[in-house]
């Protein structure tokens, strides 16, 4: 096994985040819907006003994979993590990094008071599913997502 490492993010990060989020978007067959800029995520990530966080896994001092989440509120279950995204560059799934990535994400929800985290997967996307049942993860079949653009 390599030496991975998990931690915190930072705003030299943001590069090596936005090419994961391209190679995620490219293997949910969508590359055309990133549409999110370089300096828009370091601004909103890092920026006055931080709307997101992300936890990153080192392999060798290169990053290979991330947990980016953000706060949400539950009028019924009050203060949630949201996972945003879970991604491991695919040449090193398999290997246990995204276990450590959502185990050491659950800790930090845990130590910073929140009382669960929610996220989406698509129907199709099986690897993910198993995986995410590991975590006894309720799957939720009876909401529709809704969105709106601006």
């Amino acid at each position: 096994m390599q030496n991975i490492t998990i931690r915190q993010a930072n705003r030299e990060d943001c590069p090596r985040i936005l090419e994961l989020i391209k190679e995620l978007a490219l293997y949910e067959k969508a590359p055309e819907k990133v549409i999110v800029t370089l300096a828009e995520m370091v601004e909103c990530g890092f920026g006055n006003k931080p709307v997101w966080g992300a936890l990153v896994a080192e392999v060798n001092g290169i990053i290979v994979g991330i947990a980016l989440h953000y706060d949400r509120y539950s009028t019924w279950s009050g203060r949630r993590l949201y996972l945003e995204d879970l991604i491991v560059t695919e040449g090193m799934r398999g290997m246990g990094i995204g276990k450590m990535l959502l185990d050491a994400l659950i800790a930090y929800g845990k130590a910073e008071g929140y009382n669960g985290m929610i996220w989406q997967v698509l129907d199709w996307n099986k690897p993910a599913i198993e995986f995410y049942k590991k975590y006894n993860a309720d799957f939720d079949a009876e909401w529709i997502n809704v969105s709106v653009e601006f």
